[in-house]
């Protein structure tokens, strides 16, 4: 099982013509971590600028931890290995570091990548996830991927997967939305307990009011007290909770200062601070699959 690196670029969003440049400065900064999804339609572009580094001589293809994930829309295990080679190609690449389940819920597969009935509700396919994760099992098997995980998986749900009887391989990681007005304590605390890593997207908040962690008083004093930047603060709190962080920015001075948070460590007492923020307050609510049967966020702790 390979060790996630702490840090690495979060590519949601990030326009395709963003893209390619993002990766470059990230690997130039010293990222070596990279996360990817089919569903962000930018795979083309981050493998143009990995290639662009790996000709220049910057890094070797061994060097780098590059994670895809795996749509709803490809969840019949028929179609996995289609899905997980159309990431391959556009990424230009022979194998996959770590492929993800995106989400637990398959869906109707067809060009649209989230197909809604007349009434703006998700179609759902008749998979379980457990039969997508065996198929995902194949993908290490023929060596196209060298670790599997998931991502937005509940408590439930990542036990029943755990407690598969004929489980070849566990997920290494669950990749959760995480930040102090999200602090998902208890969902860690579960997945620590089974030796399951975490990783933290949106670590920095939202942009909306309420959700803007960036201007919240309580991270803008802590960070003058370091004399660090806001989003250094938010991603050093969750390296000291021992979690994988993947801030997303295409800002290249960001990109930079995001990865620059090893020369410090936050006191307990800011750590407690920080962690009183929480609100339960969730931003990736995908609300158009609530009536899906393996919707993971009615489960809370």
């Amino acid at each position: 099982m390979a060790k996630i690196p702490a840090v690495g670029l979060g590519t949601w969003k990030a326009s395709p013509g963003e893209a390619t440049e993002a990766v470059k400065v990230a690997i130039d900064a010293g990222y070596r971590h990279f996360d990817c999804a089919y569903l962000y339609h930018n795979e083309n572009e981050i493998g143009a600028g990995i290639r662009q580094k790996i000709k220049e001589g910057v890094v070797r293809r061994e060097d780098l931890f590059v994670v895809s994930k795996l749509w709803c829309t490809y969840h019949e295990p028929s179609l996995v290995k289609v899905a997980c080679k159309k990431s391959l190609k556009a990424l230009k690449l022979d194998y996959l570091d770590l492929y993800l389940m995106h989400w637990p819920m398959g869906f109707q597969p067809g060009e649209e990548d989230v197909p809604l009935d007349l009434c703006g509700v998700v179609i759902p396919s008749d998979t379980s996830f457990l039969k997508t994760w065996e198929a995902m099992e194949d993908l290490v098997i023929k060596g196209l991927v060298k670790d599997i995980g998931v991502s937005n998986f509940n408590h439930e749900q990542l036990e029943s997967l755990l407690n598969k009887p004929d489980l070849k391989f566990k997920p290494i990681t669950n990749q959760i939305e995480c930040h102090p007005y999200l602090t998902q304590k208890n969902l860690i605390s579960f997945c620590k307990a089974r030796d399951v890593s975490v990783t933290a997207y949106r670590p920095l908040g939202g942009s909306r009011e309420g959700t803007d962690l960036l201007n919240n008083p309580t991270i803008r004093r802590i960070a003058n007290h370091y004399n660090k930047s806001c989003a250094q603060i938010l991603i050093r709190f969750q390296i000291q909770r021992d979690l994988i962080v993947i801030p997303k920015s295409t800002n290249p001075k960001r990109i930079q200062e995001n990865i620059q948070v090893f020369d410090f460590e936050l006191t307990e007492n800011h750590m407690d601070e920080i962690m009183s923020l929480n609100k339960n307050l969730r931003l990736a609510t995908f609300p158009t699959t609530e009536s899906h049967k393996d919707y993971p966020f009615h489960i809370d702790f």
